[in-house]
């Protein structure tokens, strides 16, 4: 065992990292310091600092992120307009560079040698954790619970949970885990372990069902400058704030729910549902803003390092130096995607139903089907004559 003298652990005050704060405490025989971000989780965090001390928390530092989540964190990877395998808007792993980041600052700041975390060794958490701590102070010692005890799964964690007086979350009436934040709320495990398994009507919590949201289409807009949303139907809103809001509208009729089965970095495949309605409203009018203001091949460009983007974003390298560099090669061509966008929300669907810029590249003098403009539309005959040689000589070959 480690000679461990004081251990800052990333604590949520759910059924995991309460049984590791207690076996933290009866392992290595020293201070342990739970720490909890605030990245929008609501009243999930009201009980979080008295149930840390109850169980056995030498110390309790909660501190209010939000802003730095979307400022620095979610919007970056917007303007980015990353989705991994096609489908998730990645709400957990944006997450998790920020936790770690502010759990390390907590590290040094009250003179801890070590951290630790309540991932599993099956999932990609513990990657996203551990390489942040290993990227901004490598010689803290990394304590991963999951890997280390003999506790073999969710029902011994139960047990110790009720052997030690420690509330357990996870109930026959709630038989999943789940994670949220500003940006989405995840679930996963229990029954929706089974992929053929429909998502019980009950779980979602930021958004209506399709089903019961209002019959009457609701219009909003939304204005970009440099690729990050700035204002919500003429009123500005801090990031937080703004995310907030079109959550808001987002859920109430429907957007954004998500059911996939992933594959996570260490080569499983998962099954999670996500609800993301703010997130869904974003992304849909940063594209129509983007699709007037960008010059093709930039866009083209940045179309196709998008997977590789969201990637090492699932994967946990934020901060890892290909990652640092793409993001500024985005944020370079996303200078002049300034705008406006109108969406029409109904029955968990977003349509773009308008955009506008102030120096749109889109010129209604030249794509007219009426006569004028600069374009002179015999010119196409050589282009097309030009792009057409290599099929010719090819058909030639071939005898065609």
């Amino acid at each position: 065992m480690k000679t461990i003298k004081k251990i800052v652990l990333a604590y949520s005050g759910g059924l995991d990292t309460s049984v590791i704060l207690k076996w933290l405490k009866e392992t290595y025989q020293c201070p342990v310091v739970a720490f909890a971000a605030d990245l929008g989780q609501g009243e999930e965090l009201a009980e979080v600092a008295a149930k840390a001390k109850a169980t056995g928390a030498d110390e309790v530092y909660i501190e209010d992120l939000k802003e730095e989540f979307v400022r620095d964190f979610v919007w970056p990877m917007f303007r980015a307009n990353a989705l991994y395998e096609g489908a998730y808007l990645l709400g957990t792993s944006i997450a998790r560079p920020l936790i770690a980041k502010a759990q390390v600052e907590v590290a040094l700041r009250v003179g801890a040698d070590a951290v630790s975390h309540g991932a599993t060794g099956k999932g990609n958490d513990q990657v996203r954790f551990e390489l942040t701590y290993q990227a901004l102070a490598p010689d803290l010692k990394i304590i991963a619970p999951w890997r280390e005890w003999d506790l073999a799964g969710r029902a011994e964690c139960v047990a110790f949970a009720q052997k030690h007086g420690i509330p357990v979350p996870v109930t026959q009436e709630k038989p999943y885990s789940s994670d949220r934040n500003l940006l989405h709320i995840s679930f996963e495990g229990g029954i929706l372990e089974d992929p053929w398994a429909e998502p019980p009507a009950d779980m979602f919590v930021l958004t209506k069902s399709p089903e019961a949201a209002p019959d009457k289409p609701q219009y909003v807009v939304i204005d970009f400058e440099r690729g990050d949303p700035v204002a919500v139907d003429g009123v500005g809103f801090s990031p937080a704030n703004l995310l907030a809001r079109l959550n808001d509208l987002g859920g109430e009729h429907g957007i954004g729910r998500v059911d996939l089965v992933e594959n996570r970095y260490v080569g499983l495949k998962s099954r999670g549902v996500y609800e993301t309605p703010g997130g869904t409203i974003i992304r849909a009018a940063h594209h129509a803003v983007e699709s007037l203001t960008l010059d093709r091949e930039v866009m083209h460009l940045r179309d196709s390092l998008m997977p590789r983007y969201a990637e090492l974003v699932y994967y946990g390298y934020w901060y890892a130096p290909e990652r640092q560099v793409l993001q500024k090669l985005i944020d370079a061509a996303q200078q002049p995607v300034t705008g406006t966008a109108r969406l029409k929300l109904y029955k968990g669907n977003v349509t773009v139903v308008g955009r506008k810029a102030p120096k749109s590249l889109y010129q209604p003098s030249l794509v007219t089907f009426e006569a004028g403009g600069d374009y002179q539309q015999a010119d196409a005959t050589g282009f097309i004559r030009l792009n057409a040689l290599r099929l010719k000589i090819r058909a030639k070959l071939e005898g065609k």
